[in-house]
């Protein structure tokens, strides 16, 4: 087990270049199996889920090729539909060859799907709106049985706006004879990143980024090149870590327009301000960091939602960046019953706040934060507790740092870069 050693107190500044959006990326990866043309991906993050994610791959017999932040793929010579039931229980994207897997080669076999502990995730929406495509599943076990029988184009109304959901059966669905609707489709941007890809393979796909999106189903796919986006989760966090200790941040490259007013609705509540000056997002140092009450002095609340709400990966960070913040605000986390367990370290480490329930918490500050042995539960509260460590007073260790790797690629190199105090051990 690796773990990360962070000496608090030093400010984070400097240029930030984020990486590819790691939850656009792994469906783009699925995406290979749909043609037997060649695929290649820029701006790839070179983190756990997308190696685990690749390794899949390769095992099903597509043949993988990376060069530094590129990889390429052709799925032509693909001996099989079963996927290993081991890399299925080490990335949760392993779900997302549920779609386009029966759909181009009529079968396929996945086991159940690992990634974080954050509650219940469902998967009946996914196969609910394949099997209105005419892609039937039996479940035995842990192994979900799928295959194509009457495939067809049809109008889905999903039961809930589920982003993987929405992905698997758009990769479907655009090698289905006829025309799909998908009904409270997700309009995440990574979601909208995955149909601009499938679009330069040919794809008939309009109305992307609302929530309802149709596509006219075509008989065959092309290959393609396309630079996956820059993760806006990515950006926040690192946004955050600037914020929280001091430091002013330039943000290289970034999102389009209404990603940048998603996020700066989330940290606007918390005071942080930043400007976009040539293509570039500049945060000032030494914030005047102070929660911004609701009219009347009410307490504010942060709260996730389906897009271009809040996202649930950015709450755990923004929390974290409340413990240093003036004033009282509380976060309901609406989508994951255990995101929020990680605040207990955070109450190990002194901040002021209350855990009403699963969902709620209220955060008092600022406060001063100090050095822990802690654990990194998952992705992002990995991420919200390397923050805590970068504004507490002492040495804090991190176990169980893999968690982190698996969203963030060369954690504490980039960090240490913008002037972290930080190392790996193991």
């Amino acid at each position: 087990m690796a773990r990360l050693v962070i000496r608090g107190g030093k400010k984070i500044g400097g240029t930030f270049r984020p990486m590819g959006n790691k939850n656009a990326v792994l469906p783009m990866l699925a995406a290979c199996v749909l043609t037997r043309e060649r695929l290649v991906l820029e701006n790839v993050p070179d983190i756990l889920d997308v190696e685990n994610m690749l390794k899949l791959l390769a095992d099903l017999g597509v043949a993988v090729s990376r060069r530094g932040h590129a990889v390429e793929l052709c799925a032509r010579g693909l001996k099989k539909t079963v996927l290993d039931r081991g890399l299925c229980a080490k990335v949760r994207g392993s779900i997302l060859l549920a779609g386009p897997l029966p759909a181009r080669h009529g079968s396929a076999t996945l086991f159940s799907p690992g990634g974080d502990v954050i509650g219940r995730r469902r998967l009946d929406t996914h196969f609910e709106g394949l099997d209105s495509l005419g892609i039937g599943m039996a479940w035995k076990g842990d192994a979900f049985h799928l295959r194509r029988r009457k495939f067809r184009g049809a109008e889905i109304l999903l039961d809930e706006a589920s982003v993987t959901a929405t992905e698997n059966i758009l990769m479907a669905a655009v090698l289905a004879p006829g025309r799909t609707v998908i009904l409270n489709a997700a309009c995440e941007p990574h979601v909208q990143d995955l149909g601009a890809l499938l679009a330069k393979m040919g794809a008939k796909i309009s109305g992307l980024g609302t929530n309802r999106i149709e596509i006219e189903g075509v008989e065959a796919l092309g290959g393609a090149r396309h630079r996956v986006g820059p993760d806006h989760i990515e950006i926040g966090s690192f946004l955050a870590a600037a914020a929280a200790t001091g430091g002013a941040l330039t943000v290289a490259e970034l999102p389009d327009a209404t990603t940048l007013k998603v996020m700066q609705r989330a940290f606007g509540r918390l005071g942080v301000e930043w400007r976009i000056e040539g293509g570039k997002l500049e945060l000032p140092a030494r914030q005047r960091l102070q929660v911004r009450k609701d009219l009347g002095g009410v307490v504010p609340k942060m709260e996730d939602g389906i897009w271009p709400a809040i996202p649930s990966d950015l709450l755990s960070v923004a929390l974290v960046l409340a413990t240093q913040t003036r004033g009282a605000v509380l976060f309901f986390e609406k989508l994951f019953e255990s995101r929020m367990y990680f605040v207990d370290r955070l109450l190990e480490m002194g901040a002021t706040l209350v855990q009403c329930d699963p969902h709620r918490v209220v955060v008092s500050g600022p406060a001063k934060l100090r050095a822990q042995l802690i654990t990194s539960p998952d992705i992002r509260a990995g991420m919200a507790l390397v923050i805590a460590a970068l504004c507490a007073k002492g040495t804090t260790v991190i176990e169980q740092a893999e968690m982190i790797d698996r969203g963030y690629e060369r954690i504490e190199a980039r960090l240490r870069a913008l002037g972290a105090d930080i190392r790996r051990e193991g």
